[in-house]
C-alpha cells in the first residue's frame, strides 16, 4: 500500500462527519504525526485544485490547527516540543501546547496514566464541531490487539481502536489506522519529513515498547503479513461488537422506563443478554461500566433481591440501584441536605441548599402559606423520619414517607428534600407540598416556594 495526500484526502472525504468545523491534529514531534500533518497540508492544497467535487472541496477544506501535549515525563520533552513547533512552522499550521501532569506512584501504569491525561487535554482543547486527528497506524492497531489479548479483554477491548468515534465536543478520527508503517516510512523519506525520535519509545519497561522490541520482530519474521492480518482481525472484531451493540441498543429501547430500565424486561432476557443490555445502557448514560465480572454479579443481585429490598452496587463514582421494578444508575454518593439552614420569609429571599441540591426562593402565590402567622425566620432541615403533612383541607394527615411513595420519590433522594419548618411545625417540603393548616384562602395572597435546579427525584 502506498500512502500520500490523495490517500489521506479519500479517507477524510469518507469519514470526516458532515458539519465538521475544523481539524485538530495531535502532534508529538515524532515521525508519525509529522507525516500526518505533512500529508494533511498537501491534501488541503489538492482540495483547492480544479477537479471533481468532494466533501473536502465543497467545504473549501477544513481549517487545520495542531496541538502538542507536553507530558513533562522526561528530559526530551523540550526537544519533542521544539520538533513539533518546527514542523508546524514549516507547514504554516498554528500550534497550541498543553502542559499536563501525569499521575505516578505505586501500582500506577505510567502508559495508561499518560494516555488518559493526554486525552483529557485533547478533550479540553477540542472546539465544538471539530475533529481530532491522531496518527495511529496499522501496526499500532496490531499491537493494541495483542496487548488487549494479553490483558484478557472482552470483545469491545479486542475491537481495539476505531477509525472514527464520538469524542468530547466533536469527533476523533484515526485516518492512518489502515496504513502500514513501511508506507509511512516511504512517504517520510520521499517528502524529507523531519522529526524527533522519542527516547521513551525505546524504554522496554513499557508494555508496548517491550512488545515492539522483543516480541514483534519474531512475529514478523515468522509471519511477515502479521501487521495487516491483526489489523484486519481487529476490524472483524469491531464489526461483531457493532452487531452486538445494535442488538443491545434495540433491547435497551424496549426496556427503557424513563431514565431507568425495566426489571421485568431484564428478567425476560437471557443472562448474557441482560449484561450486554445493562452495559450498553451505562455507556449510553455516559457511565463507564465496571468489569464484566462485577457487572454480571451486579445484575444478578438487582434481579434476585427480595421485592422489599433496595439493592445498591457501587463501583468507583457510580452505583446501580433498584426501586419498584426499575433499575437506576446514580452517583455513588447521592446529594443530601447537611446542617439545618435559616431562611428569611420575604418575597425573593433565596436559599442555596448545597452542591447538587439547587436553590429555594419565595414568590407570591394565591392560596399559599400565610405570612401573617409565620415567623420571619424559618428553618430548612433534612428528613429525620416520622414527619407528616396535611396537604389538603379535607385530606387526611399523611406521613412524608407515604407522600414520597405516592409521588414516586426515589428512596435515595429523600434526604435531599428540603423540609421547611416554622418553629417545630413542618409547613412545606420544597415546592412539592404545603400543609393546608398554614395556608390562606384559595383567592388570598400568600407565600409560595420555588425550588430551582432541583435534583431529579423520581
Amino acid at each position: 500500500m502506498q500512502f500520500g495526500a490523495a490517500v489521506l484526502a479519500a479517507v477524510l472525504d469518507q469519514n470526516v462527519p458532515e458539519g465538521t468545523t475544523g481539524l485538530l491534529v495531535g502532534v508529538s514531534g515524532g515521525p508519525d504525526s509529522a507525516c500526518l500533518l505533512t500529508a494533511l497540508t498537501e491534501a488541503a492544497a489538492l482540495a483547492r485544485e480544479p477537479g471533481p467535487a468532494s466533501s473536502a472541496r465543497r467545504s473549501g477544506f477544513w481549517p487545520v490547527r495542531a496541538l502538542h501535549v507536553d507530558h513533562g515525563l522526561q528530559a526530551a520533552s523540550a526537544a519533542l516540543h521544539a520538533a513539533a513547533a518546527e514542523q508546524c512552522r514549516r507547514l504554516e499550521v498554528a500550534l497550541s501546547v498543553a502542559s499536563i501532569s501525569v499521575e505516578s506512584g505505586a501500582g500506577v501504569s505510567i502508559e495508561a496514566a499518560a494516555r488518559a491525561a493526554r486525552y483529557r487535554a485533547f478533550a479540553a482543547q477540542l472546539e465544538p464541531g471539530e475533529c481530532l486527528l491522531t496518527a495511529h497506524h496499522a501496526k499500532d492497531q496490531a499491537e493494541t490487539l495483542l496487548l488487549q489479548l494479553l490483558r484478557g479483554a472482552g470483545l469491545k477491548g479486542l475491537s481495539s481502536m476505531p477509525l472514527r468515534r464520538r469524542f468530547a465536543a466533536g469527533w476523533h478520527l484515526r485516518p492512518l489506522i489502515d496504513v502500514p508503517p513501511r508506507a509511512l516510512e516511504a512517504y517520510r523519506a520521499a517528502r524529507g519529513v523531519t522529526a524527533f525520535e522519542d527516547p521513551m519509545n525505546r524504554d522496554a519497561r513499557f508494555d508496548r515498547v517491550y512488545l515492539r522490541a522483543h516480541v514483534w520482530p519474531a512475529i514478523e519474521e515468522r509471519w511477515p503479513g502479521a501487521c495487516g492480518a491483526l489489523a484486519r482481525a481487529a476490524h472483524h472484531l469491531a464489526d461483531a461488537q457493532e452487531l452486538l451493540d445494535l442488538s443491545a441498543a434495540d433491547s435497551m429501547r424496549r426496556l427503557r422506563d424513563g431514565e431507568a430500565l425495566s426489571i421485568a424486561g431484564l428478567r425476560a432476557l437471557g443472562a448474557r443478554e441482560r449484561v450486554s443490555v445493562v452495559r450498553h445502557w451505562l455507556h449510553d448514560s455516559g457511565v463507564t461500566p465496571p468489569s464484566t465480572l462485577k457487572l454480571t454479579e451486579a445484575v444478578r443481585q438487582v434481579l434476585t433481591a427480595e421485592s422489599d429490598h433496595l439493592p445498591t452496587i457501587v463501583w468507583g463514582e457510580h452505583a446501580l440501584r433498584r426501586y419498584q421494578m426499575r433499575l437506576f444508575v446514580t452517583a455513588a454518593a447521592v446529594p443530601a441536605l447537611g446542617a439545618p439552614l435559616r431562611w428569611p420569609l420575604s418575597r425573593g429571599a433565596r436559599l442555596e441548599l448545597g452542591p447538587g441540591l439547587g436553590t429555594l426562593h419565595w414568590i407570591e402565590q394565591a392560596g399559599g402559606l400565610d405570612g401573617a402567622r409565620l415567623p420571619q425566620l424559618l428553618e430548612v432541615r433534612r428528613r429525620a423520619g416520622g414527619e407528616s403533612l396535611k396537604v389538603g383541607a379535607r385530606a387526611r394527615t399523611h406521613s412524608v414517607q407515604h407522600l414520597c411513595q405516592t409521588m414516586g420519590v426515589l428512596p435515595w433522594m429523600r434526604d435531599a428534600l428540603p423540609l421547611i419548618y416554622a418553629g417545630g411545625e413542618l409547613i412545606a417540603i420544597g415546592d412539592l407540598w404545603q400543609d393546608a393548616r398554614w395556608r390562606v384562602a384559595a383567592d388570598a395572597p400568600g407565600f409560595g416556594c420555588v425550588w430551582e435546579n432541583a435534583p431529579a427525584l423520581t
